[in-house]
């Protein structure tokens, strides 16, 4: 899929009021959504004491939330405003401890079909380039009326 040279189906500024109006709970986590494009996504986490566990570190949940997160964007950027795609699985691999910072999520999707998409995420942290967590990610697409 040549995701660079396709026109996103949703604006940055879309996602952000669909996200206002239909999905409170993003406000949680406090997520920001730095680039969306048309089956990609870079999603951000600023560091905050509430996601980080016993021994120091970004806890597991927060990370997959994050994940899904800019999977949800990178799908709508290849779909459009389409807020009743869902997760249908979701697996992390936790690779490296994620140093003191802001999370960031770099997602692009690697299969897009009429009711199933697949996105890829490498998550990263502290400026550093090896990423903490690789996941795989599936998104149910409703089907158009």
């Amino acid at each position: 899929m040549d995701q660079d040279s396709q026109t996103p189906r949703i604006t940055l500024e879309e996602f952000n009021r669909l996200l206002e109006e239909s999905a409170p709970f993003q406000k949680i986590y406090g997520f920001v959504t730095e680039e969306i494009g048309f089956g990609r996504s870079r999603a951000r986490m600023p560091a905050s004491k509430d996601h980080v566990r016993p021994g120091g570190t970004v806890s597991g949940p927060s990370q997959m939330a994050l994940a899904d997160f800019a999977v949800y964007a990178a799908v709508l950027g290849a779909i459009g405003n389409v807020p009743l795609a869902v997760t249908t699985s979701l697996s992390i691999n936790f690779l490296n401890k994620p140093l003191p910072g802001d999370i960031w999520a770099d997602c692009r999707l690697i299969k897009l079909g009429k009711r199933l998409a697949v996105g890829e995420v490498f998550l990263t942290s502290g400026g550093q380039e090896a990423p903490i967590s690789h996941v795989t990610a599936t998104y149910s697409i409703p089907p158009r009326d």
